[in-house]
């Protein structure tokens, strides 16, 4: 038997040593290899000897439990945070907070301070110091050039107004305005450009390195080669800031193969790695699942003599140990303990975790029996561990028998209990859930707020409105304690039933009970009103947002003008983009006060990028706060490529004209002349090559897409190429344009090969992706049903809810090739993902009659017992126009007759129906008379 712990000294070699010229090449080349390496053949082959030795891991745990009961429990809480005391709420396919990577931001680690001396004041930032400046103030000038660099809807072009300014401009104030501009790029950039055009001034390392870091955090990588050429052909020295910014981009990216000939390229210029560059280092190769390199890494650090702190020993434990890497691990552990100097029962604690986390329950089993035999005290926090991981591990019984032994040492608490019921929701076995919930309390133990919360949630989701508000009321009658996250379970919970003003009685109390509610608690009020199409209460809930300055995201407002299209409501859809323009214009004023409130954030950007953190904006997910071109040069640009149609001429046009192009521009530009694909594709390759112009994603999605409407595919598949050369990360929606545009013209083989490849890269679907390629797949040309079949499970087990438009379009094809057993089981996954019993059941009806299946619409609504009314005023207009198809008159008026009874009017759908019906009535008659007086 493996002993776990080895008091053994790591035999180390730099690292230079061991990671060949080969090795680093093969990395640069690829950023997501889907071919196995060594290593996961490794990993492989373990995992097939665990599968050959389960009736040995079944004793294993036999014998574990013999040990655990043998002991008494003795709680203890280390000093050093391996566990998390509050309790945090989890979804259906997450894990409590304990079982997270403990995984730290980067930010900080390459954070935009190249002052090397280290005398003066320091400011704390993350692990690194920065020093303060004790200089001349110069704020008031930097936020009037801030101001003018990232103003909206200006005539004057930016360039004009810094002229007119006439501010003498050093490299101490160009760095604190590129700072305060890293969230919107390419106007930093346009700046920086300018500036270099003044006389006297010249770019300093600095200043490059805090252009380097906006660029990255924007994936703008044609941008960093730009920057990088520059300071080359200006002889503007490298610091070890640059090469740190440059490995962090890289390695939050996940193109470890560029992080690692930075890294070679930083030591051939005399610049050691120091704890910052290893800790970024080692935050990407785990990220990316790069254990062994990780591994090198830290066996450097070590042979330096820097020391990791206590988060990176974590992070690295969880990789290695999800790696299979068993040796590996001991080694770090014997590092912690040996050279550290960290006790032993914390380190033991963390390795047992680790082993959680990654799912290695034998290798965990076998660990407790080994500190068993070294005669270590197992207390409560080792059980509670296990438990854990055994839930995670989707062994509840095992686990449950471990509860059992600590019931008997009188440690068992609430916790425990919300661990059990938390793995059986994950395994949606919500009746043994609840089972457990009214065991628990019977015990006399009160469940956390947490367990309260997830049982809400799946109740409401299984359509048990009534049994989640009681659970509700139970948590206020035994005062425990309401946090956000529960009362947004129930106002969704009110929401999905259509009990809107209950909803916003338990909203409107959340402040009462100390709670003041988030921009998450907004989101989820809003994405479940758009749901059940109720417009004018979004819009409230909005107008709340902005009386409270909320800062109102990007995706929020597109999701509910989305939202309001499909109802076709034109004053809503303009009171919200209003509602748009003026948040987007509060949120610039706001942050260049918030940047001149303090110096400090002057000096760096935040580095606690993994908190949620209220009004933090991320350049991935939403678009810049400015839309950095003017309305006038798009209009001007849009008349040029529309009234001219020779390319050389409209080309000769674009050169003479004095716009400032931007990619928001371009896109724009691309978005609304797509009727002039040829003109548009020039176009696009035209301002590619401008100076100063960088291509962004978005940018070559708005291409892709005019290609792909003009059937050249070719081209298309260039423009993806092209992206992934000069290293733009593929995000789902780019990879949902091209199955899109494969789709639709019925080549659904192509767009099913190309999901293929997008799974194959490391990249998970998205809404889009599953939306496109079953909408595509479900359609008359290239139908493919079992293939829609499957990929729609799919989507509805990886967590993805469909929306109307697919449901529509997945049962009208299923309906229409007969296959109703798959249909309702499509009905009943939608049930459980939140969809109410007659939205649901309605549009399995709309289909059936669209498919000719009257007959089937009719039996199915007899069927229904629940929510009777609401499914009768969502479907009494299929179900006449259906019968007045089949010329069933009479049924139809009587259909019409019972409907106004019971207080539900007829809709302009069901009197077209009906006045189409009689004018095609009274032609047959017509054509009839005329054919008998013949």
């Amino acid at each position: 038997m493996r002993q776990t712990f080895k008091l053994q000294s790591l035999s180390y070699k730099p690292l230079n040593s061991q990671l060949s010229a080969y090795q680093i090449l093969r990395f640069s080349s690829l950023s997501k290899s889907s071919k196995p390496s060594p290593h996961s053949k490794k990993t492989q082959e373990h995992q097939l000897k665990d599968h050959a030795e389960i009736k040995t891991s079944n004793s294993l745990f036999k014998e574990i439990t013999d040990i655990v009961g043998a002991d008494v429990l003795i709680p203890d809480k280390t000093p050093y945070g391996f566990f998390i005391s509050r309790e945090t709420h989890v979804g259906d396919n997450e894990i409590t907070g304990e079982f997270k990577f403990c995984e730290k931001g980067v930010c900080g680690n390459a954070e935009l301070n190249n002052g090397l001396p280290k005398e003066g004041s320091l400011l704390a930032f993350g692990d690194i110091k920065v020093e303060a400046l004790n200089e001349t103030d110069v704020s008031a000038v930097v936020q009037e050039i801030t101001g003018i660099v990232r103003a909206e809807n200006c005539k004057a072009l930016m360039e004009e107004r810094l002229d007119n300014v006439g501010f003498q401009l050093d490299p101490e104030v160009v760095e604190k305005v590129l700072k305060r501009c890293n969230k919107v790029p390419h106007l930093a950039y346009r700046f920086f450009n300018w500036v270099k055009t003044k006389d006297g001034f010249r770019h300093t390392t600095k200043t490059y390195n805090t252009m380097l870091y906006a660029a990255g955090e924007a994936r703008e990588f044609s941008m960093v080669d730009l920057l990088l050429e520059e300071m080359e052909k200006y002889s503007c020295e490298k610091d070890i800031k640059t090469w740190t910014i440059l490995i962090q981009q890289y390695g939050k990216a996940e193109l470890i193969g560029k992080a690692l000939l930075v890294l070679e390229k930083m030591r051939k210029s005399g610049y050691e790695p120091d704890l910052e560059v290893y800790e970024v280092m080692l935050h990407s190769l785990c990220n990316a699942g790069k254990g062994e390199i990780a591994l090198e890494f830290y066996k450097e650090m070590m042979q330096r003599e820097i020391e990791p702190n206590l988060s990176l020993y974590k992070m690295l434990l969880n990789c290695l140990a999800k790696s299979g890497d068993v040796s590996a691990v001991q080694s770090v552990a014997d590092d912690m303990i040996r050279v550290s100097q960290i006790p032993e029962h914390d380190v033991h604690v963390c390795v047992l975790k680790s082993y959680c986390v990654a799912g290695r329950i034998r290798e965990a089993l076998e660990l407790i029996r080994e500190l068993k035999n070294k005669e270590t005290q197992l207390d409560y926090e080792f059980s509670e561990t296990l438990v854990k991981g055994l839930c995670r591990a989707n062994r509840i019984a095992d686990a449950l028998e471990i509860v059992e032994i600590m019931k008997r040492k009188d440690f068992v608490d609430g916790k425990v209990y919300g661990i059990i019921i938390n793995g059986y929701l994950r395994r949606k076995e919500l009746s043994k859930a609840l089972d457990l919930f009214q065991s628990m309390k019977e015990f006399g133990h009160l469940p956390a707020t947490s367990t309260y919360t997830e049982l809400m949630q799946h109740l409401f989701r299984s359509n048990e409105y009534q049994k989640g508000r009681e659970l509700y009321d139970e948590m206020l009658e035994r005062g425990v304690e309401i946090d956000s996250v529960a009362v947004m379970a129930i106002v969704a919970g009110h929401v999905r039933q259509d009990h809107i003003s209950e909803a916003w009685e338990v909203f409107e109390t959340m402040e009462d009970k100390g709670i003041k509610p988030t921009q998450k608690s907004y989101s989820i009020f809003i994405k479940e009103l758009c749901k059940v199409l109720r417009t004018d209460e979004i819009i409230k809930v909005l107008d709340k947002m902005q009386a409270s300055k909320m800062f109102i995201r990007d995706e929020i407002f597109e999701g509910v003008i989305s939202c309001m299209e499909k109802k076709g409501e034109m004053d809503n859809i303009r009171k919200a983009k209003q509602m748009y323009r003026i948040c987007r214009l509060h949120s610039l004023n706001d942050e260049i006060s918030r940047n001149d409130l303090s110096r400090e954030e002057e000096l760096h950007v935040d580095s606690n990028c993994n908190e949620p953190v209220q009004g933090r904006m991320d350049w991935n997910s939403v678009k810049p706060l400015s839309k950095a071109y003017d309305e006038q040069d798009l209009r001007e640009i849009l008349r040029i490529l529309s009234s001219l149609e020779d390319w050389p001429i409209i080309q000769d046009a674009l050169e003479k004209c004095t716009i400032q192009f931007t990619p928001e521009l371009v896109a724009e530009t691309l978005r609304n002349c797509s009727m002039h694909g040829n003109a548009a594709l020039h176009f696009f390759a035209w301002v590619g090559k401008q100076n100063g112009f960088c291509q962004t994603t978005e940018t070559y999605n708005m291409a892709m897409k005019i290609s792909g409407r003009g059937k050249d595919f070719k081209h298309m598949r260039g423009l993806f190429y092209e992206m992934r050369r000069k290293g733009f990360l593929i995000p789902p929606d780019t990879w949902a344009i091209m199955i899109m545009q494969y789709g639709r013209t019925g080549l659904t083989e192509i767009a099913l090969k190309i999901f293929g490849e997008m799974k194959a890269s490391g990249c998970n679907p998205n809404d889009s992706t599953y939306k496109y390629l079953i909408v595509c797949l479900c359609g008359r040309k290239g139908r493919k049903v079992d293939e829609a079949i499957k990929i729609f499970q799919e989507m509805i087990r990886a967590g993805h809810v469909p929306d109307k438009e697919l449901v529509e379009a997945y049962l009208c094809c299923l309906c229409e090739v007969g296959k109703l057993l798959e249909a309702r089981k499509a009905i009943d996954s939608l049930c459980k993902a939140g969809f109410t019993v007659p939205a649901s059941f309605s549009l399995y009806i709309r289909a059936l009659c669209r498919a000719g299946m009257l007959e089937e619409a009719l039996s199915l609504v007899d069927q229904v017992s629940t929510e009777k009314t609401t499914l009768d005023r969502y479907t009494h207009g299929s179900l006449v126009h259906g019968l007045l198809q089949k010329g069933r008159l009479e049924e139809a008026l009587a259909k019409v007759d019972s409907m106004k009874q019971v207080g539900i009017n007829p809709t302009v759908h069901v009197y077209t129906s009906l006045i189409v019906h009689f004018f095609k009535v009274k032609s047959r008659h017509q054509k009839r008379w005329k054919f008998s007086k013949a």
